[in-house]
């Protein structure tokens, strides 16, 4: 039955949107099968390179989605979880993963699709058990994708008489730049090359492309899913800007080289669909397989070249970049726990001495300052998070009494500074807030807080210093100005409630002074924490450079 114009349209359109649901259902129930392992094989098996293409293929294939895996790369790189060169190979990886979903298509399960829609409903539906209704959102995407698909290629195949449309479709067999720009165009337009490729697919088995004009929009396709990556990384760090940028200049430069080899590569796709006995469907999926597998394979061995590239493209300093861990030696972890320990303080100190560099910036109340602020926060969890991570890998190991009261004490400080840290950005947000809703305080109230804030600020670096060096007399500074900051609180809200019954400060304005005192006072509060929890440190000697550069030569041979 010939369909009119309205009606090719719409079953278009909505076999393309059942299509993206489908393919959604499919992702949601494998990634919420996996649970948070997705985020943990990013973070962990990101070693080297290689590693990380491996990661970024199974991530990819588990959630069906190379957009979605660029775009947790991205996270983790501008919370400083992920090095810009770790990125890189999972952004390859995820190139390779997202050919899956075509070999998915190439099977042609389309005959089963409604079936397979109708398994999935009942194990969502009628089945209470978490894993079962898991299984049932995979088996439901999966008919889904293939249903979609159907509707597409049924909606497409009356374009094949149109005589625009063939001059269309011949026009790309003759110019290669104008597929690349149409698969570029769709893709960036639908937001999943994986839904692009599907309708590549269905035209290249319809007849309504040849191989000639597919191959360079499958091209096409491989760049229009960068623009997920890139408006992920908009708001992000620079590092993830530049993570962004990669995935852009990887497929730009993989497009070109193919590009320059076009008749060659199409020819050895006819051979292999010749040879292999493919279906039209397969044969873009071995394609597309080809063109990303060997993409990486080139610019595999040049991953610190394209980091450098982007550095010069993006330039700039990136705070989570700036500061890593620099203290935390795995391998002394396990030969020398108790040297590891002092390490671990040390960085325990370098985290402080950031935070305390927030509350220089936040004194300055310079709206330029608070970008750096976010990016610093940033910092300062990812390290806060990795030293947490480190004193679990010494606790595995035996320690002595006066060690093992250590890590306790460095697993309370770590906790303290970090609790400072959160306290900062509230106090950003409630600067904030003051600013967004237009909410006055009194000059007086101003200058109250102003002087806790200081106050406070003075203890909590007093507190970082005797990390280092413990100092009797600093310690009892800090016990008594958390004191002082005690006494100074009350006086503030006495201030306050004095201010309110003259009428001088309004409700909104009184609600946010009395928070930003208690978040000041609270950093007052860790502060002397800091301080009391140091005192179990001061009898253990701290190793010398070269002790602790003895051990990790031991360990390297």
């Amino acid at each position: 039955m010939e369909l009119s114009v309205t009606e090719t349209i719409f079953t278009f359109l909505g076999g393309l949107g059942i299509f993206l649901f489908g393919l959604k259902q499919m992702g949601d129930g494998l990634q919420s099968a996996a649970g948070d392992r997705l985020r943990n094989i990013l973070n962990i098996f990101t070693s080297n390179p290689v590693l990380g293409v491996l990661a970024g293929m199974l991530v990819t294939i588990l959630i069906q989605s190379s957009s979605g895996t660029t775009a947790i790369t991205i996270g983790l790189v501008s919370a400083g979880f992920m090095t810009l060169r770790q990125a890189i190979g999972v952004i390859m990886g995820a190139n390779i993963g997202t050919t899956v979903t075509a070999f998915l298509i190439g099977i042609k399960l389309e005959d089963y699709a409604l079936p397979l829609i109708a398994l999935g409903a009942l194990l969502i539906f009628f089945f209470a058990k978490r894993k079962v209704n898991n299984i049932g959102r995979i088996i439901f995407g999966f008919g889904s994708l293939f249903y979609g698909l159907k509707l597409m290629g049924d909606a497409v195949k009356p374009l094949a008489k149109l005589d625009g449309f063939k001059d269309l479709m011949l026009s790309m067999s003759d110019h290669p730049l104008l597929g690349v720009a149409v698969g570029t165009g769709l893709t960036a337009l639908v937001q999943s090359s994986s839904a692009t490729i599907g309708i590549l697919q269905k035209f290249f088995e319809s007849g309504m492309l040849d191989i000639h004009a597919a191959i360079p929009v499958l091209f096409g396709d491989n760049i229009g899913t960068t623009i997920t990556a890139v408006l992920a990384a908009l708001a992000g760090s620079l590092a993830a800007k530049r993570a962004a940028a990669v995935h852009v200049l990887f497929n730009l430069i993989g497009v070109f080289l193919f590009m320059l080899i076009l008749p060659l590569f199409t020819m050895f796709m006819q051979w292999v669909q010749k040879i292999l006995h493919l279906s039209p469907e397969l044969t873009i999926a071995f394609a597309h397989g080809t063109f990303n597998v060997t993409n990486t394979i080139i610019q595999l061995p040049f991953v610190f070249a394209l980091a450098w590239l982007v550095t010069k493209i993006i330039p700039g300093k990136d705070v989570t970049e700036a500061y890593q861990p620099k203290h935390l030696d795995r391998n002394l972890a396990y030969r020398a726990p108790g040297m590891a320990l002092q390490q671990s303080q040390k960085e325990v100190q370098n985290m402080g001495m950031l935070v305390g560099s927030i509350l220089d910036d936040l004194s300055t109340k310079d709206p330029a300052k608070e970008k750096d602020i976010v990016q610093k926060y940033q910092a300062v969890d990812t390290i806060g998070d990795s030293i947490r991570h480190y004193l679990v890998r010494i606790s595995t190991r035996d320690l002595s009494t006066t060690d093992g009261e250590r890590l306790s004490v460095m697993f309370d400080i770590n906790k303290s500074i970090l609790q400072v840290n959160e306290l900062a950005r509230e106090y950003l947000e409630q600067r904030r807030r003051q600013k967004r809703n237009n909410i006055k305080i009194t000059d007086d109230a101003q200058r109250g807080v102003d002087r806790l804030f200081d106050h406070v600020k003075y203890s909590y670096k007093k507190a970082i210093d005797t990390i280092d060096v413990y100092d009797d007399v600093e310690r009892d500074e800090v016990v008594q100005r958390s004191k002082e900051a005690y006494d100074l609180e009350h006086d503030l809200r006495r201030n306050h409630i004095r201010r309110l019954n003259r009428g001088e400060c309004s409700t909104d304005g009184g609600l946010l002074y009395v928070d930003t005192i208690t978040v000041i006072e609270r950093i007052g509060y860790n502060s002397r924490n800091i301080s009391e929890s140091v005192m179990v440190l001061e009898d253990t000697p701290e190793p010398t450079d070269e002790e602790v550069k003895e051990v990790q030569e031991q360990e390297s041979k």
